[in-house]
């Protein structure tokens, strides 16, 4: 790319992000949302969380795992134990990572 066609293309991804972002502070009252739109959007945080780990975990490559004796199993399994018994994040990261750390570096997984 030449110069000028990188200056045009920071220029227009800038206005592009610019208007998409600033799209809802732009009216002056607040745009009605649908309730059933409202209930829907409650939940996107977790499923963008779920499309960004599920493929992590269940992934190696371009295939699903395909044997039992894969660590991410195991500390996902015991991440979600954790958090379903005691609620605490931290707790979660901590004994999730532990198992992973310990299956990958005692058993070699």
């Amino acid at each position: 790319m030449t110069t000028w066609q990188t200056i045009v293309a920071i220029a227009g991804l800038t206005g592009v992000s610019i208007v998409t972002r600033g799209f809802f502070m732009i009216p002056e009252r607040q745009v009605p949302i649908p309730p059933w739109l409202r209930e829907a959007l409650r939940y996107a945080p977790l499923a963008a969380l779920v499309a960004v780990l599920l493929p992590e975990v269940a992934m190696t490559g371009d295939h699903l795992i395909a044997t039992w004796k894969d660590a991410r199993l195991y500390a996902t399994a015991t991440g979600i134990l954790v958090f379903v018994t005691t609620r605490k994040l931290l707790g979660t990261i901590l004994a999730g990572s532990a198992v992973l750390l310990a299956l990958r570096l005692g058993l070699g997984w």
